[in-house]
């Protein structure tokens, strides 16, 4: 991995090693190209940054996943998506979603998701790399999430909520839609509880790793626009 990022980012020197404080941090510099973001990927790497700030590359370890198949559905969960009170979609709004995600929020002001980040995700989007979940009420966004899918591994990247659990009933379609594909992992990056209500843990770099290797290049039986 370090080499790979001593190669891309000879401008700005990489640390010699992923910092335990901040968790995860490889490297600073580069820029976002499509080519770029695939490779961290790749290499299990993702930006996360401010603006003001360079590019900032993380790895953090341990790495937050989610296998499908253990997914938790609380019952409470489980009436609400019989209730059907939402409708969910794949990929009809992407550049909605990542603007709401982008949005401010109650407990932050200031976001990661750039306007330099939404061009580079939305192109990702463009070469059916970058995917989105909506979740409607009747025809207004209320929830949503986007990430990466590359082999049977998605890269969740971050969600929204503008009503009660509609970011739950977004995330949790998605799984069970990724589960039906073939997808092995979701990446989570980092810990939530939300996250592990439904279902999240830990692992070691070195296990994310090994699904890198394994996952990436298989194919899945994905259908986006089903």
């Amino acid at each position: 991995m370090l080499t790979w990022l001593q190669r891309d980012f000879h401008q700005f020197p990489p640390l010699t090693k992923a910092l335990r404080e901040p968790n995860g941090l490889l490297a600073a510099g580069g820029d976002l190209s499509p080519e770029r973001l695939i490779a961290a990927y790749r290499h299990g790497c993702f930006p996360w940054f401010q603006d003001g700030q360079p590019i900032l590359w993380w790895s953090p370890d341990p790495r937050t996943v989610l296998l499908p198949q253990e997914l938790h559905v609380s019952r409470s969960m489980a009436k609400l998506l019989r209730q059907q009170r939402y409708r969910v979609t794949f990929d009809q709004a992407f550049a909605q979603v990542i603007a709401a995600c982008a949005a401010p929020r109650s407990y932050a002001n200031e976001t990661w998701i750039t306007e330099q980040m939404q061009r580079a995700y939305l192109e990702l989007h463009l070469r059916g790399i970058a995917h989105s979940v909506e979740v409607w009420r009747d025809d207004e966004l209320v929830g949503g999430l986007y990430g990466l899918a590359m082999g049977q591994l998605f890269f969740g990247e971050s969600m929204f909520s503008r009503a009660d659990n509609a970011s739950k009933v977004g995330f949790i379609t998605l799984v069970q839609h990724l589960q039906t594909w073939g997808f092995v992992l979701i990446d989570c990056q980092m810990p939530t509880e939300h996250l592990y209500s439904l279902g999240a843990k830990s692992i070691s770099r070195e296990q994310f790793s090994r699904y890198l290797s394994e996952y990436l290049d298989q194919p899945s039986q994905a259908n986006w626009l089903a």
